[in-house]
């Protein structure tokens, strides 16, 4: 720290004598005696602004939380040592308000502030406020956000860099018409992009001419709403392409390393889903060409900080560049694995020390600002990173992979998680009981394991996703569970098309078995007793009928009949009590049934014997559903209600555009009266930051719009009704 100051000191002395105006004996006292940072505020929520509070923590500093309406509950709230409003669900009007979050930081004393991934991660704009203000952001230099942010200025910049990219268009001229010309000189297939872009944002594919023009307007409404900017690029699209990327990361000493290669091919929506470090298959000599590629990347932009350099790679290995994140990646944990390594701890001490000062000088009209650097250098160099072992990060998200990942909202009835240990990390933002939003995005948790090999790393991933057990909203557990396990996977032969061409293997008819359907009974009856022996002690009467003596079980029926329901398939489980055991008959199958359900703080367990085979499963009964959870995945069995109670529950039928997920009205395309043909858009809207078009189900005449633009509506909500118009009819 001595020897930092002296040349802080001599810094300064440089500085007084080139323009002795610009700064004051105060200012010179107040930077030469700059303290390390001791609190940060979070700009971000959920399972990244967790992460950092982890890490800060660590370090012995404080941390301030901002949240939402919505999140004043949430996990990152609660884990901060302080947290603040600031503002409505809306994330324009909370997480990404600069100003509210601005005047916190100032309120509170942060002297740094943290923006996680998205929302203001790679905001040029926020970055600047930041230093207006004295803050130091937790990035990248302005510059290389900006450089970065727009891709058609980092293409000419990586090619300059002598970074192989993929040739496209990039120009300025954004006419309908250009573009379109632009795609065919490519040639179709095209990728369409957001020049601001990200995430899978405002990005979109036109495989031939004909949709070219529908796929650039949906791409351009995402993009304005995503990034408020909706300037596109047209690229080839490089097919069955793997997406390969290599986290960077750069000091204010002019140091940078690679730590190496991920692989993120298997995606859905242009989003990843399941990623891993290293990639397999790469050989040390394409590991170390993408590594340095990278760091002339990060170099071509005085990066400093965490970064992520993108790649696409054909089948020959032979890689382009794509797009460079200019922030911390969700993925970075399987980095971190195989690196041993904490990249967030890295971000704040690079970082640490930095002071924003504006003299109020004006030279052309523009303010001038000086940024003095006391972050510390990197802790390592190239040579001492040393890649160990294999690592793989599986999101798990609210959604429904067999209806095309329509992601979900609502109440986590039921959460538990695999035991973290040093092969097996959590990262997550929720607890049982809160809500996944339809504001934010619909991820509940990361789940992140290590092996001393992609084998057993594998063997971790799927023997871990069994363990992590959700009701109360779908989720796509089982198929990532489905996915690991898939032959080609496990050989690594994985490309951004993996789900699209193994679409039917990764998504089975999962069967409900006579022992799964025994469990689910045995749950249900043991559940029964348990209610009616506290009923029994509750009403201090011993010949009461909830006493449940034993020759009076089963609501005291010598038999029974039980119902359920399983991806509409009924299955009927015949029970009878005998010799203190179950006699249950399934079809032609009769099985002696014995057991109990064991709970604890954490978990409720049912143990079955069968015959003489013992064995347990998870299980959570929340309503009418009794959630099951195997080895191989979960099942969900409804109690069916009886036809006259479901009859006046369902009410009249809808009819016409359901909302196919909760969301915003963000466009409404039809009035009153149009006709309409199959698959003509008729409502858009926004859930979880994804755009969806609402189409027409059948040639129709529109009766109604039910909702306006800006109205939030629910999951299965009839928006436009319609009148079916047949051969016979007319409209």
């Amino acid at each position: 720290m001595a020897q930092w100051k002296i040349s802080r000191i001599n810094w300064l002395k440089t500085l007084r004598h080139l323009n002795s105006r610009f700064i004051s004996n105060a200012t010179q006292e107040k930077l030469i005696n700059t303290a390390p940072i001791e609190k940060i505020l979070i700009a971000n929520r959920g399972e990244i602004a967790c992460r950092v509070v982890k890490t800060a923590k660590k370090l012995g500093i404080r941390t301030v939380a901002v949240f939402s309406e919505a999140d004043r509950h949430s996990l990152h709230v609660s884990e901060a040592d302080e947290a603040h409003l600031i503002g409505p669900a809306a994330s324009q009007q909370s997480y990404l308000n600069h100003e509210k979050i601005i005047a916190v930081a100032k309120l509170t004393g942060a002297q740094a502030i943290h923006p996680g991934y998205g929302f203001l991660s790679e905001n040029t704009e926020f970055a600047e406020q930041c230093q207006k203000s004295d803050i130091i952001f937790i990035g990248p230099p302005v510059n290389a956000i900006r450089d970065m942010g727009i891709k058609s200025t980092s293409k000419w910049i990586m090619s300059n860099a002598k970074v192989p990219i993929i040739e496209g268009y990039h120009g300025e001229d954004q006419s309908d018409g250009c573009l379109a010309s632009e795609a065919e000189k490519i040639g179709y297939p095209v990728m369409i992009k957001a020049v601001r872009g990200g995430g899978g944002k405002g990005m979109r594919m036109a495989m031939e001419k004909s949709e070219f023009v529908a796929q650039l307007e949906s791409a351009r409404r995402e993009a304005n709403k995503s990034f408020g900017n909706d300037d596109m690029l047209i690229e080839k699209f490089v097919q069955t392409p793997r997406h390969v990327e290599v986290q960077v990361f750069g000091d204010q000493h002019g140091n940078y390393v690679y730590l190496f290669e991920r692989d993120c091919s298997v995606q859905r929506r242009h989003q990843k889903i399941i990623e891993e470090a290293p990639g397999p298959g790469i050989s040390e000599a394409v590991r170390k060409q993408l590594g340095e590629a990278a760091v002339r990347a990060a170099k071509a932009v005085n990066y400093v900080g965490a970064g992520t350099v993108e790649f696409i790679m054909d089948k020959d290995n032979k890689f382009y560049f794509m797009e460079m994140n200019t922030r911390l990646q969700v993925e970075h944990p399987v980095t971190e694995m195989i690196t041993g390594t904490d990249l967030v701890e890295w971000q704040i001490k690079v970082f640490s020390g930095f002071i924003f000062m504006f003299f109020g000088h004006f030279i052309q009209d523009r303010k001038l600002y000086f940024q003095v650097a006391a972050g510390e250098p990197l802790p390592v160099t190239q040579d001492q990173l040393k890649l160990r072992g294999h690592a793989f990060e599986a999101r798990i998200y609210a959604e429904e992979p067999e209806n095309n990942f329509m992601p979900g909202a609502g109440p986590l009835l039921y959460l538990t998680f695999p035991e973290p240990n040093k092969n097996v990390r959590i990262e997550t933002g929720v607890r049982q009981g809160d809500d996944v939003s339809v504001h934010y995005d619909p991820m509940i948790a990361k789940l992140v394991v290590w092996g001393e090999d992609r084998n057993s790393a594998l063997k971790r991933l799927t023997a871990a996703l069994s363990d992590f057990c959700v009701a109360g909203l779908n989720t796509n557990i089982n198929f990532l569970w489905d996915l690991a396990s898939h032959p080609e996977f496990l050989r690594g032969n994985v490309h951004t098309d993996f789900i699209r061409q193994h679409n039917k293997e990764l998504f089975p008819n999962r069967i409900v078995n006579d022992v799964l359907l025994c469990k689910a009974a045995l749950a249900m009856l043991c559940t029964e007793e348990a209610e009616s022996s506290i009923k029994a002690i509750e009403s201090n009467d011993p010949f009461s009928p909830f006493a449940g003596l034993p020759g009076y079980r089963i609501n005291h029926q010598p038999t029974r009949t039980l119902h359920f329901s399983h991806n509409k398939n009924d299955h009927v489980v015949n029970v009878k009590y005998e010799n203190s055991a179950y006699r249950m008959t399934i079809g032609n199958q009769e099985y002696s049934v014995n057991g109990s359900i064991i709970r604890d703080e954490k978990e409720t367990i049912v143990v079955c014997d069968m015959n003489g085979s013992i064995n347990k499963a998870k299980i959570s009964i929340h309503d009418d559903v009794i959630h099951i959870f195997t080895k191989d995945g979960s099942y969900s069995l409804t109690i069916p209600s009886p036809k006259f109670v479901s009859a006046t529950a369902k009410g009249e039928a809808q009819e016409g555009a359901i909302a196919p997920m909760p969301g915003v009205i963000d466009k409404i395309l039809v009035e009153e009266g149009a006709i309409v043909n199959t698959g003509d858009p008729l409502v858009v809207m926004i859930a979880m930051k994804m755009e969806y078009i609402v189409k027409a189900p059948h040639h129709a005449k529109v009766k109604k719009v039910m909702f306006d633009v800006g109205d939030n509506v629910s999951k299965g909500q009839q928006l436009v009704s319609l009148k079916q118009i047949t051969k016979e009819s007319k409209a």
